[in-house]
């Protein structure tokens, strides 16, 4: 639906809202909303007319389901819905009556779907995850005006590894070394680190996005990232603790597919545990870098998330680097860890505590506050790779580490380019 802007669109919109008329069918879908994670109380009695009245004084839903058992003419009923949902609303209609033409006419209206009552609980469920894909999927448009952009995933293989820490210095070495465009995208809503190893307050871009999906645009983007220089931005979060966060995913894609128009790289620093909650922020990234430590526990857990990666993202390369590796302190080795996973460690980065402590006291991440370093060195073999993986080039590997990512970085974009025009 795509009704004129009006007043509305300033208030938060609610995920989703439906309007049914029976008992049944209302008893039917309290559960399966529940099951992603929306109130119950969004199902309400009333059909068509009770939708209209309830959108002409609060804001729509980002997907709406009406029923239209009791209207007398639909088609004119549903214009009239229209005329109050906002832009973007997916509507998804019900009803009794079983008439081809009524269906395609409903459909050219602007209606997602028709379902034949009664409804199956599975007929809810394939229509509410189609809606969920359309709103996940990428804007009209986008595809033919999208800049040339690299996605890097960060992963712990488990808590404490310091993926956070990894995804921090990345970003500064892309934005500052290699000096492109970058972004920090910090997933953690409520524990994450990303501003705060840059030495910025988070904001609050990132919760406001995920409370109301709909208002991620551009305009938005610019006011709710953080710069940290004039090629790195953040947009991370210190939700309160108490606040418990609700979302079927959708804005974190969407703040994905913003970024993928506004910059040339983004880090996005992902918990581990959004891998199985939302497996579409995996869809569209061209490298993961899985961050473990030399521990049984790591072992178990870098084994499934490498099956899980080959299953869910295997169009990227994936470097494995283990995290604050000391000799004498490992739990397992090397050669059996390797051993275990059935491949290299793509990259060892030693543990350091003094330019841990140091880039803590500095605001600065490791990258940049021990770049002369040994471990300094390290993260910026491991951009290069990254580079070189953006670019599925198998040759980079043998590059000179003192060759500069500006000139690998440009490389790449010159030969997409190429490609881009042909």
């Amino acid at each position: 639906m795509n009704a004129p802007f009006n007043a509305k669109q300033q208030q938060t919109r609610n995920p989703f809202a439906a309007f049914v008329t029976d008992d049944l069918s209302a008893e039917l879908l309290k559960p399966l909303v529940f099951e992603l994670g929306w109130p119950p109380e969004s199902v309400n009695k009333g059909g068509l007319r009770a939708a209209i009245q309830s959108l002409s004084v609060t804001a729509s839903p980002t997907i709406l389901l009406v029923d239209l058992s009791e209207s007398i003419d639909p088609l004119n009923d549903v214009n009239a819905l229209a005329e109050v949902c906002e832009p973007g609303t997916i509507v998804i209609s019900a009803g009794t009556v079983n008439d081809v033409r009524l269906y395609r006419e409903l459909l050219n209206s602007g209606i997602q779907d028709y379902l034949l009552k009664p409804f199956t609980a599975d007929q809810i469920r394939d229509a509410l995850a189609q809606a969920q894909m359309i709103l996940m999927g990428p804007r009209h448009g986008m595809a033919e005006d999208a800049k040339i952009h690299t996605m890097t995933a960060v992963i712990g293989a488990r808590g404490g590894v310091g993926a956070s820490t990894v995804a921090a210095s990345l970003a500064w070495l892309m934005g500052e070394t290699a000096e492109i465009s970058t972004a920090l995208l910090d997933l953690d809503v409520h524990f994450g680190t990303g501003a705060l190893a840059l030495d910025l307050e988070p904001g609050r871009g990132l919760t406001d996005a995920i409370d109301n999906p709909a208002r991620i645009d551009g305009l938005f983007l610019e006011r709710a990232l953080v710069k940290a220089n004039d090629k790195l931005s953040v947009l991370s979060a210190e939700a309160p603790i108490n606040n418990p966060i609700i979302t079927d995913g959708g804005a974190y894609f969407q703040l994905q597919e913003e970024m993928k128009g506004a910059f040339e790289c983004t880090i996005v620093d992902i918990p581990r545990m959004m891998m199985v909650q939302h497996p579409h922020l995996f869809h569209e990234v061209q490298s993961v870098v899985l961050v473990v430590d030399l521990t049984l526990a790591a072992t178990r857990d870098t084994i499934r998330i490498l099956a899980w990666l080959k299953n869910n993202a295997p169009q990227a390369g994936v470097l494995v680097v283990a995290n604050k590796v000391h000799p004498s302190l490992t739990e397992i080795g090397r050669k059996d860890f390797e051993n275990s996973i059935e491949r290299e460690i793509d990259f060892l980065l030693p543990y350091d505590h003094k330019q841990a402590v140091n880039a803590a006291k500095l605001g600065k991440p490791i990258a940049e506050a021990g770049k002369a370093s040994k471990l300094g060195q390290a993260y910026q073999q491991m951009a290069d790779k990254l580079i070189a993986l953006s670019n599925d080039d198998p040759d980079a590997e043998g590059r000179s580490a003192k060759s500069s990512l500006l000139d690998e970085f440009m490389a790449i974009f010159q030969s997409k380019s190429k490609i881009a025009r042909k």
